[in-house]
């Protein structure tokens, strides 16, 4: 037993040097929109390369939902992680979150996925089925912070027809997306929600399921995630991890070639530079789903609220706008 502890100990001072000690943990957040055995798979290989470029120790830390996600970095249970977009808007709202920068798509784009409907192929359901409502259809519908879950569908499908899923719907039940494709797939639920990055891993990991179903609405593009940072996380590490993701897949050489197969794993084509206000058309719909909400259940006080809510986003999405040279975010 002596022996061992003499041996980890020599060891960890051949690797950070007599009296040096090792690097702390940071944790990274992975939001499980899939399994986290599918999470691990294509998240871990970049973390060896973070690891191993930057000198830092970053491990994975799994949340179940995005709730989670954003309760576990106000609380420093997490120093940084991959958030979606409307999980990083409500992490720099009330979890000390900042944006270190953006996950550019594979297309080369920022605005590179969007959400979508999707029914069993064959059941014959369309969207106009759906939006007769009537008591007819189970639904699935994404996290309650989820963007392509349940922001956008809400925003662009439900809101606007004046639809209450609670009302419409035989059962509403809210789970993940890979949950809610299973659900599809297998007839246990007519429409879920899911988005095209979720479409792509099942077409890669289980195909089989991804056969079984059938678009009927697809969103507008919607802004891709983020690499989160808490703001008091000091500001060399933070320049280090600017460095690496920035930098990472591109380029020409064995290692550039070994980075984009692993964000060709992650569906995505490499990370760049951004601040919060590349999130505003997320931002615009979550005050406008509030919005409408209120007015619809007819609290003065509510509406009151959300209206003034609603005009200060407004406001600060046209300073954005304005700083950017009408490109906020770019």
């Amino acid at each position: 037993m002596i022996r061992g502890t003499l041996i980890a100990a020599g060891l960890a001072a051949a690797l950070f040097g007599c009296g040096k000690p090792a690097p702390p943990v940071l944790n990274f957040s992975i939001a499980s929109a899939e399994d986290q055995q599918s999470m691990e798979k294509v998240w871990r290989p970049l973390l060896d390369d973070l690891n191993k470029q930057t000198g830092l120790n970053v491990q994975p830390h799994y949340a179940g939902n995005y709730t989670a996600q954003i309760e576990a970095m106000k609380f420093n249970q997490v120093q940084l992680g991959w958030f979606p977009a409307l999980s990083t808007l409500q992490a720099v709202r009330r979890a000390d979150g900042e944006v270190l920068g953006r996950v550019i798509g594979a297309n080369g784009q920022g605005m590179a996925y969007a959400s979508v409907l999707l029914v069993k192929k064959g059941s014959g359901i369309t969207l106009d089925d759906v939006l007769k409502c009537g008591k007819k259809y189970s639904f699935g519908i994404g996290d309650a912070e989820s963007t392509s879950g349940t922001l956008a569908p809400m925003a662009y499908v439900f809101i606007p027809h004046n639809i209450d899923p609670q009302q419409c719907f035989t059962v509403v039940r809210q789970s993940s997306h890979q949950a809610n494709m299973f659900a599809v797939a297998n007839g246990v639920l007519d429409v879920v929600t899911n988005n095209t990055i979720g479409l792509v891993f099942a077409k890669r990991e289980n195909p089989a399921i991804a056969d079984k179903v059938q678009v009927i609405w697809t969103s507008p593009p919607l802004p891709e995630s983020s690499i989160v940072v808490r703001k008091d996380l000091d500001p060399a590490i933070k320049a280090r991890l600017k460095a690496f993701f920035f930098k990472y897949g591109t380029g020409t050489g064995p290692e550039a070639d070994h980075e984009r197969q692993v964000m060709k794993g992650l569906s995505y084509g490499g990370f760049g530079a951004a601040d919060v206000s590349y999130l505003d058309p997320v931002a615009q719909m979550d005050a406008s789903n509030t919005l409408a909400l209120a007015r619809k259940s007819g609290d003065t006080t509510k509406i009151a609220d959300a209206q003034k809510a609603y005009d200060a986003q407004m406001a600060e999405i046209a300073s954005h706008n304005a700083s950017h040279g009408g490109a906020a975010g770019q």
